[in-house]
């Protein structure tokens, strides 16, 4: 009890400054890793540095002889195995609120893009499918169809979607401002879906925001209605005005 009190008299602000700093960082990775498989791939590990504590404990040299070995690479292994999440991560840093202001004019400019193309859509009747990529990466959904580089402009998501084009009966994907893929084929929701008038643009828009967080824009070709999904919840009949407001983050008003 002494030795802690004695250590904790010896601590200055700079101590307090790096545990809180190095807290802070495990803190965030471990929620960055809740969000992905990865977290089970870090149980494992630690699983293995149980072991590896138990074999010396007990003084289990082959296991411990294999276990140094691993060990020995781990870091290296770490990151090919972690390296998704930890450009996943960066990438998060920096679309952090303080990093925004040289993307908030890009931001902009895809949002009134994007706009101005479901606009013109429903004004036309024209099915259609896009989903906005945030955190989750959506390139191995983008595999499905046709994989594409070109900037999300208005005029390029109409002509996709016009009737007998290519690329017209499938998805969009968004990441960025660049399109990353077109006649996308995404996952149908696995809920039963209570509203009979949904049909199967609005059930692969309640899958893919199942499985990710992207933002998933539907015109419905019968009735021209827009609507918006995320995380599992729909919003129908959306305005301009009302989805420039859920582009900006504004929550969903129905399910």
């Amino acid at each position: 009890m002494m030795q802690v009190l004695n250590l904790a008299g010896r601590l200055d602000w700079k101590d307090v400054l790096q545990i809180l700093l190095v807290a802070g960082g495990i803190y965030y990775l471990l929620r960055l890793l809740a969000r992905t498989g990865a977290i089970q791939m870090l149980i494992g590990v630690l699983l293995f540095v149980g072991i590896y504590f138990a074999a010396r404990l007990f003084e289990l040299q082959l296991i411990l002889y294999v276990l140094e070995n691993l060990f020995r690479y781990g870091a290296i292994a770490a990151l090919i195995i972690f390296q998704p999440e930890l450009r996943n991560g960066l990438a998060r840093i920096g679309r952090a609120r303080s990093f925004r202001f040289l993307s908030n004019l890009q931001q902009r400019e895809l949002v009134d893009e994007v706009i101005e193309a479901v606009v013109r859509l429903a004004r036309g009747k024209i099915g259609a499918i896009i989903a906005l990529e945030r955190d989750t990466k959506l390139e191995d959904y983008a595999e499905t169809g046709t994989m594409l580089q070109a900037r999300a402009e208005a005029d390029l998501l109409v002509s996709i979607f016009s009737p007998y084009a290519p690329l017209h009966d499938g998805a969009v994907l968004i990441s960025g401002d660049t399109i990353i893929g077109a006649g996308v084929i995404l996952p149908l929701t696995q809920f039963p879906v209570m509203d009979k008038s949904l049909g199967t643009r609005h059930r692969a828009a309640l899958g893919l925001s199942e499985e990710t967080d992207a933002i998933v824009l539907v015109v419905s070709e019968e009735s021209a209605i827009v609507s918006v999904v995320q995380r599992g919840r729909i919003e129908r009949e959306v305005d301009a005005e009302r989805l420039r407001a859920v582009l900006a983050g504004a929550p969903l008003t129905r399910t």
